[in-house]
Formats: structure tokens, sequence, C-alpha cells
């Protein structure tokens, strides 16, 4: 392709293209398998078809923003056009000159929906719109509104919208093929016949793993505490039906918008606290089921502490009973006697022994909490060669005077790390799922299955591209792990199922996108 230097498409990435340069798309591939050169073609195809114009490419976070940027410099000319980052550290004057004699814009959507907002320039010499990691065109998120502005705007729109996955629900997939004015959906999967020769095989491995006898006994009385919490939630009249974390968060939210509007009925107070004790005591049960015993117990001296500064009279009563001392002095003794979650001394096992294998072994092991990140790469860090490091996002509060997060300096820094051999595992929560230009691993770990199609289609992408990969999802057995695990393998059958049926919609007009614009104008 003229002005691509250095990179030659594959034959997915060209079919996909040449349905994207003539419908508004989404582009559904998963992670490693060059989402961003396809954008990059379209780009190098809008700004022929109209000289003069600009494409704007958008991604959620900087990091990633910078990342594509580096990526069309890496195969385009030199003089090919002019390409500008636009960071909240630009101040909006120089962002409005900037805007005027840039040919390719890179930017977060915060940065350009303020602009927009601000009236500092218009999308009207926009040729080409990409939205990255575009399941996030949800609800009143910024892609959706810079989105409007365009399709109103611009003189010759296009909109591409790039993800490794849209997520399970139809009718959410509607919503973002409605909110992106999608006109055709292109999907790929690691199986599909012209991409599948391009991968190295996948291993997958399900590690299970007996729930201990000596938490059984604490999860019993933790059950015992949560059930009284729910059942004086029913007999309150405020709690019906089956009862999960999702549906407390809900009734917990619903109440306290209540009373933030007034309403001073003395049940309602009682309800609130009883139902913020119900979610802190799930939240434990969660901790003791899938993930370390130190981190557990870390949650369980943060109850105390809120306890003794009287930040919660719910909290002050939760931690008096006796049931929960009682878990709280049996966590301390089998911590004394070194014991933890199997999970973890399986974990080390199996680094171990992939290192044996191999001397060059470059592992990431995801996993929902950042302190169950910061546990996993302390414990690691005990092997033989194995250098771990947290990854985790940005900082999100100060506590006992350290920063709980990594600047995104921070982070740039660990990948180049990584890269370079210097790290060889890396304890990730979700910022290592999302788009980051890590390198290829040997082998991805799940320290916790989940539920999420989404994640698990990103976590899974870091592996098996160019070399061989190994996909092992550490499983606890009788614990929400179970769950979790089958629920995730069904919602991405269900995605699969879902995608299909919408391109045949959009194929038949099923879904009328041109109604949307109609209602714009």
């Amino acid at each position: 392709m003229e002005f691509l230097n250095n990179i030659t498409p594959r034959e997915y990435q060209k079919e996909i293209f040449e349905t994207c340069k003539k419908k508004n798309c989404l582009v559904v591939l998963p992670t490693g398998l060059g989402k961003t050169l396809i954008a990059l073609m379209l780009s190098i195809e809008r700004m022929k078809e109209f000289p003069g114009e600009k494409v704007v490419f958008l991604a959620p976070t900087k990091p990633l923003a910078e990342q594509h940027i580096n990526t069309f410099k890496k195969y385009l000319p030199d003089l090919f056009g002019d390409m500008q980052l636009f960071t909240g550290a630009v101040k909006p004057e120089k962002r409005k000159k900037i805007w005027e004699t840039a040919d390719i814009v890179f930017s977060t959507p915060q940065c350009v929906a303020n602009d927009l907002r601000n009236e500092l320039y218009n999308l009207k010499e926009v040729c080409l719109l990409v939205e990255d990691e575009a399941h996030r065109c949800i609800r009143n998120y910024d892609y959706n509104y810079i989105a409007q502005n365009y399709i109103k705007q611009s003189y010759h729109p296009r909109i591409l919208g790039l993800t490794a996955s849209p997520g399970s629900d139809s009718s959410k997939i509607k919503e973002i093929c409605k909110n992106l004015f999608v006109e055709e959906v292109e999907l790929r999967t690691r199986e599909s016949k012209d991409v599948s020769p391009y991968l190295q095989k996948l291993e997958f491995e399900k590690v299970l793993i007996d729930f201990p006898l000596e938490f059984e006994e604490m999860r019993q009385i933790l059950k015992k505490l949560y059930d009284d919490y729910v059942e004086e939630l029913r007999r309150r009249k405020v709690l019906f039906g089956q009862v999960n974390k999702i549906v407390l968060i809900e009734l917990q939210k619903k109440i306290m918008f209540s009373l933030a509007r007034g309403n001073k009925n003395f049940n309602y107070f009682h309800a609130a606290s009883a139902c913020a004790q119900a979610i802190k005591i799930q939240h434990a049960i969660e901790l003791l089921e899938t993930q370390t015993l130190g981190g557990f117990s870390k949650y369980l001296k943060e109850l105390f502490n809120q306890a003794a500064k009287k930040q919660s009279r719910g909290v002050e009563k939760l931690v008096a009973k006796p049931e929960f001392n009682f878990v709280f002095t049996r966590t301390q003794e089998l911590l004394a006697k070194k014991i933890e979650h199997p999970k973890l001394l399986e974990l080390e096992k199996i680094i171990a022994y992939e290192k044996t294998k191999n001397k060059e072994l470059k592992v990431i092991v995801f996993t929902q909490f950042r302190e169950t990140a910061s546990i996993i790469a302390k414990k690691l860090n005990e092997i033989e060669n194995i250098r771990a490091k947290v990854f985790v996002g940005q900082t999100k509060k100060i506590s006992e005077g350290s920063s709980t997060g990594l600047s995104q300096k921070e982070q740039k820094k660990i990948i180049e790390e990584f890269s370079e051999g210097k790290i060889n595992v890396l304890a990730c929560t979700s910022i290592g799922e999302e788009g980051l230009d890590i390198p290829e691993v040997n082998a991805v770990i799940f320290y916790e299955p989940i539920p999420s199609a989404i994640r698990s289609i990103q976590r899974r992408g870091r592996t098996a591209r160019l070399m061989k990969g190994k996909l092992i999802i550490l499983i606890t057995k009788n614990t929400r792990d179970q769950a979790f695990y089958y629920a995730s393998r069904s919602r991405e059958k269900r995605m699969y199922s879902a995608i299909s049926n919408i391109k045949d919609e959009l194929k038949n007009g099923e879904i009328n996108i041109r109604e949307k614009q109609k209602t714009l104008e």
C-alpha cells in the first residue's frame, strides 16, 4: 500500500480495510492482531481521497494515545503529515492553534469533547474519526458526544470503532453500533480461517484447587453474619427476590438516593446500614474464597480501623460481634503459622516450573485486586531468577503516606523493564487488559476467573501471537471462582452469537442508523 513503510498488511487486515473504506465499521479483533494497522491504512486512504482534511484518533488514556501516535510514526514516512498528541497538559489556546495545522490528531475523548463544548474548533474538516476500545461507547461516555457532533458537522464523515470485545449483551452491542453510526461489523477470533495461520498455538490449562478446611469454618461464620443482614433487609421490606453483591450495591444506591432527597424514613436509615454491612461481608467472603489470606486480613483490619475512628456506627457494631472477632483471631493464627491461600502456593509452583523450562520466561499474572497483586509479586520474588513487579493503574488515594497506584511515567518504565527482560513477571490488575503495548508473553495466568467476556478476551490476547503461549486459570473449588469461570465462557459464546445476529440486522436494515442521524439534524 502507498505510504506504508516497513510493514505488510495481513490478508484479514486487507479484507477488513476494504469494508471500512465503504462504511462506518465496528472492528472486533483480539488484542495483538493489528487493529491499529487497519486504522492507519484507512487514515492513508481517507487523506488521499480528501486532501487537506484531518484524521482524529481517540483512545481512552494518554499512554494508549501515545502508543498509537508512535505506531503511525513508525510505519508512515516523515513527510506524510503533521501528527500531534492532545493532552490535558497542553493549554486549550495552544490546542486550538495545533488543531489548525495538524493532519492527524491523537487524543483522549475528554480533551476533544471539552474543546468542542467550548467551541475551540469544529469537526467539519475531519474525514475520519477512530475510536479505540469502542466497547466504552455506552451511556454518556465522551466518545458518544464526539461521534454525534462529528456526524452533524463533518463534510465527509467516516467512523471506525476498534475493540477486542464489545461484551456479551446484545442490547449493549446494538447501543455501541447506534452510538457510532455503525453500518457494518467485522468480527474475527483466533479461530477465524483467515486469522489462525498467523497465530501460534495457545495451550490452555485449568487448575482446580481445594478450598481449605481451615478457611471453611470462617466462611460459614461470615455467611451466617451476611444472612442476618439480608434477613433484616427483607424484614424492612426493601429487599425482595434473589440477592447477590450487584443487587445489594443497586439497593444501596437506591436507599442513599432516597435519603439524599430528604426522605427521613427511620426504616431507611437502618436499611442503609444493614445493606452497607452486607456488602462488606460479601466482599470479605470473596477475598477469603478467591484471593490471599494476607489480603483478607488487611481488609478486616481496615474495618477495625474504621470502627476505631467512629466512621460508621454500623461498622462499629459489626466488628464488636463475637463471630467477627473469632474470624479475625483465627486469621491471625493461620498467618502466624505461615498458612496462606493454596492458590498462592500453586502459582509459585507454576512459575518455578515454567522458569525451569524457559530461561527467557515472561509471564503476566492477572488479578482483580491491588493488594493481591502486591502479595503475589512479593511471594514470586522469593523464587530464584524471578523478578516480579506490580503493574497497577494510577493513584486512587494516599494511604499511610504512600500512594496506592503508579503514575503513567512509572507504568511506562515498568513496561520498558519488562520488554528488556529486567522484569520477567508482571502482577497486574485490569490496567494490563486494555490496549497497552505490553510485550508478548509466554504465559498469561488468571489468579481468579472473571465473569466479564470483554476482560477475559483482553487478558488472553497477551499471549500466543508470534510465539507459543499458555493460558492458565486458577479456580478454587466450591467458590465463586467456578461460577465466574462458566459465566465468562457462556458470555463469550453469547457475544459471538449476538454480533452475528447484529451483522445480519445491519445488512437487512433492521438496525436503522440513518434514523439516529435524522434525530440529530
